[in-house]
């Protein structure tokens, strides 16, 4: 496992890409509303970041399709945006989007209901947002990477929701994806040793029923195997000697 960690500049760098990213999901969460494609969803997200001179970090990683992945109800991550996808008063949607940034890139998803929704729907976005926040308390330098995964594990448990196992956070820097993957569930080792300058993407992504999920045939979308709602919250994240940094969420958000 070779975990990289950030110079001053770099950290710099990395800020900046997550500064600007929060203002993409900021701008799109003002947009959102019944009637609007996927695809107007992806088609803004990419002005947005191409506007401050980014490049999107999903459009052609690894194949995908598009700059922002859009997800909706049941679809846990990686939804493909789709001009013929129509959003709808009631539904909840996850985004989840990244940019690079002179190189460095940034990650950070947020589920929105759409117009009103369930108290259920509600109470799943709430409490997958929370348990990213259970989990950071343990962001910090001397800590063990598994502490974050059996916090967020242990805040779900307490709800009876499903929390993804096939999919894990990440540490991120010159690449979308480094070392080390930052499970959402229980672990029975410790982990690495968290190190100031360690960057890293944690990101719960919790069913309302079954932690179970499958991929649909386009090889992209994840979607719950019981048909239950699924939310999704991610930021990009800064050890350092004290509290963490959260490089996609502004402190007075």
């Amino acid at each position: 496992m070779a975990i990289t960690i950030k110079s001053a500049r770099e950290i710099e760098l990395m800020s900046e890409a997550g500064r600007i990213l929060e203002i993409v999901h900021n701008e799109l969460a003002k947009a959102l509303h019944p009637g609007m494609s996927t695809k107007d969803i992806d088609r803004l997200g990419e002005d947005v970041i191409r506007s401050y001179g980014c490049i999107p970090s999903f459009l052609n990683y690894d194949g995908y399709p598009a700059s922002i992945c859009v997800s909706v109800n049941d679809e846990v991550v990686h939804g493909i945006p789709d001009k013929h996808r129509i959003i709808k008063e009631g539904d909840i949607v996850s985004l989840d989007a990244g940019v690079i940034y002179k190189g460095y890139h940034s990650d950070a998803a947020r589920t929105y209901g759409i117009g009103r929704i369930s108290p259920q729907a509600e109470k799943l976005i709430e409490v997958t947002k929370q348990c990213f926040f259970e989990g950071i308390k343990y962001a910090r330098a001397g800590c063990h990477l598994h502490e974050i995964s059996n916090a967020i594990n242990d805040y779900i448990d307490t709800f009876g929701y499903g929390v993804v196992q096939d999919l894990v956070g990440h540490g991120i820097g010159t690449k979308l994806h480094e070392d080390p993957q930052i499970p959402n569930f229980h672990q029975r080792r410790r982990g690495v040793k968290l190190m100031p300058g360690m960057t890293l993407a944690v990101e719960p992504m919790i069913n309302a029923g079954t932690w179970q999920v499958s991929w649909l045939d386009d090889d992209w979308t994840v979607v719950t195997d019981d048909g239950s709602l699924s939310a999704h919250y991610e930021n990009t994240i800064l050890i350092t000697e004290g509290e963490p940094e959260i490089l996609t969420l502004s402190a007075s958000a």
